[in-house]
């Protein structure tokens, strides 16, 4: 069985649908179905996300082939601690960390996504980015943020609205030019955005809590 196969029946397994596994591992859902069809290779550190987030062992080579996958594949990377903080501090967080202590964190959670020197997590407040699909962040629910990353239409972050002040968390879209903050709840009214706000990182990690 060659690996797009064997990665498809553990998504399968998972109970995970191509647009979920996509976001996981920071790909898109065209990649990864072609991946799992045989008509795309993957790259090193791709394939390292997806076997990571399906539970997959590199460990044993000869039992997959991997001849449109680059050699030398490393193990997932070992889980790292990010700080859980509050909205309020987030922006000055990301900026300048070392003015922080261990002590302003209200915890510390592991995440096997690289968020860089200055990532945190924080707890997602309302129902904006809730919906009926997947991905679905409701209240209560932490996110792992990595500042200064790349803004890719179709991502999740962080951002500081520049009249109020205030931080939200929604999707960011790019179309025909213009620049939006969509709610993943229909509820909720997508913005327009024209510089009147500054991103503070993008969403790579998700937890639920109460379960």
């Amino acid at each position: 069985m060659d690996i797009g196969q064997k990665i498809r029946n553990a998504r399968k397994a998972k109970g995970l649908t191509l647009e979920a596994l996509a976001h996981q591992v920071g790909t898109d859902t065209g990649n990864l179905s072609r991946l799992e069809r045989g008509k795309q290779g993957a790259n090193q550190d791709l394939l390292v996300r997806i076997m990571g987030a399906l539970g997959m062992s590199l460990a044993s080579p000869l039992d997959m082939d991997v001849s449109n996958v680059e050699p030398a594949l490393q193990p997932t990377r070992p889980p790292k601690e990010y700080p859980l903080i509050s909205w309020v501090i987030a922006g000055e967080w990301a900026e300048s960390p070392d003015n922080f202590h261990p002590g302003d964190a209200e915890e510390w959670l592991a995440s096997t996504e690289n968020a860089g020197d200055n990532g945190f997590w924080l707890t997602v407040r309302g129902d904006s980015m809730t919906c009926a699909g997947n991905p679905s962040f409701p209240e209560g629910s932490r996110i792992l943020v990595r500042p200064e990353a790349d803004r890719i239409s179709g991502k999740y972050y962080v951002v500081k609205m520049l009249d109020s002040g205030e931080h939200t968390f929604k999707q960011y879209i790019e179309d025909a030019g213009l620049k939006y903050l969509r709610p993943l709840n229909p509820v909720y009214r997508t913005m327009e955005i024209n510089g009147n706000c500054r991103f503070i990182g993008r969403v790579i990690d998700t937890k639920m809590t109460g379960l």
